[in-house]
């Protein structure tokens, strides 16, 4: 009877983080930044028919960046999650943090157990009636769970992005000074230009009148915020 082969856990727990890492770096970057007057989420997206950012719940928001079916997948989760939770109690009872605990148990779990890991980051966002009340989380292939305050970075050359953004912003720009330091930032890196059709991007902002938050930004409104 022949031995089964050992791998040092140490040794496994590096070679699926360094798969996962790869995976994720080939991806389009993705920049949440938060605004006087609620949270912008932005990236580059050509095709533009599969959305990387989403609403989750009133003043939810997702984005996500790697491989599409995998982050789908925990979006269409985080949607039943709200939709089950808020009926079950209260829209109230329904948060952000909550939500990202279920996405880093989730994702900590497939890491730990499944044979391939999930080559995925996803960011969740909270705005309530004021700036100091936003709330953004990113959560990694890994499980590991981080909040951040005033911007957050996932995807390819992260490290180079987070630098030029945090030396960018000043404060709590408003959505026009948002939206022109996270696609000058992304051009810059890229060195390369990006019309306004190729871009997603989508707000949750508090000043709509109606219960829920969310709503995209067209290409349009994208060009004239750049060049306003």
């Amino acid at each position: 009877m022949s031995m089964p082969f050992y791998v040092p856990p140490e040794q496994m727990t590096k070679d699926r983080a360094d798969f996962a890492r790869k995976g994720i770096a080939r991806g389009r970057p993705m920049v949440v930044i938060e605004y006087n007057d609620g949270v912008l989420l932005i990236g580059e997206n050509p095709g533009g028919s599969l959305h990387k950012t989403s609403e989750i719940y009133d003043r939810i928001a997702f984005a996500g960046v790697g491989r599409f079916n995998e982050f789908e997948m925990l979006r269409v989760a985080g949607i039943r999650y709200a939709d089950l939770k808020g009926y079950s109690y209260e829209r109230a009872d329904v948060t952000a943090r909550g939500l990202a605990n279920a996405y880093a148990q989730t994702l900590g779990q497939i890491f730990t157990h499944e044979m391939k890991p999930y080559e995925i980051e996803v960011m969740i966002a909270e705005i309530g009636t004021s700036t100091g009340d936003t709330e953004i989380y990113r959560i990694q292939f890994d499980g590991t769970l981080r909040d951040a305050a005033g911007f957050a970075v996932m995807g390819g050359m992260e490290d180079e992005l987070t630098e030029r953004l945090a030396s960018t912003l000043d404060g709590v720009p408003d959505l026009g000074g948002a939206v022109r330091a996270a696609t000058s930032t992304i051009e810059g890196i890229m060195e390369t230009s990006i019309p306004p059709e190729d871009w997603e991007a989508a707000v949750l902002d508090r000043l709509l009148s109606k219960r829920r938050k969310f709503r995209r930004l067209e290409s349009d409104e994208i060009g004239q915020l750049r060049s306003s």
